[in-house]
């Protein structure tokens, strides 16, 4: 069995999904995963397209050095930098079919879903070599990432009944 960082409050009602040394980084992560948490999946989904598509910016609050600011990020609260990071929204979207396919598998209303937790850790460094001029080789490192992310089935909306 795999650890979460997290258990889901209601086993029955959510569905899981994750992935382990992802070749993306951590950070362009990190940030891609702050901006869904909370959203339904539709959305999330929809969002992350958007934002591959440049339609839609990822808010940089934590690891903002050095990131200029966007227009497209007035859209949130007191955040003025953003960047499209396209490779980690691929990582993440893969997660999140997979996470639907889950909930679907466990006869969830998929339409109900919504990410209530999601995690990005950083995973060992990977080293490689760059070779440079004059026959010299310098080390390269990439920081890989591990993400991990719930979804839970919201509960229906009752309706108040009207008194006479």
């Amino acid at each position: 069995m795999v650890k979460f960082a997290k258990k889901a409050s209601n086993f029955e009602q959510s569905a899981k999904a994750k992935g382990s040394n992802l070749r993306v980084s951590y950070k362009n992560t990190r940030e891609t995963a702050a901006a869904i948490k909370g959203k339904s999946l539709h959305r999330a989904i929809k969002y992350l397209e958007n934002v591959i598509e440049k339609k839609e910016a990822v808010p940089y609050r934590v690891h903002n050095g050095g990131i200029g600011r966007k227009a497209q990020a007035k859209q949130f609260k007191l955040c003025t930098q953003a960047r499209w990071p396209e490779k980690s929204c691929r990582f993440i979207l893969s997660l999140l079919h997979n996470l639907e396919a889950n909930a679907e598998v466990k006869e969830l209303d998929v339409k109900r879903v919504k990410i209530t937790h999601i995690a990005v850790k950083r995973a060992p460094n990977t080293r490689r070599r760059v070779f440079r001029a004059h026959g010299r080789i310098n080390g390269h490192l990439r920081q890989p990432c591990h993400i991990e992310m719930i979804g839970c089935e919201t509960p229906k909306p009752v309706t108040k009944k009207m008194k006479k």
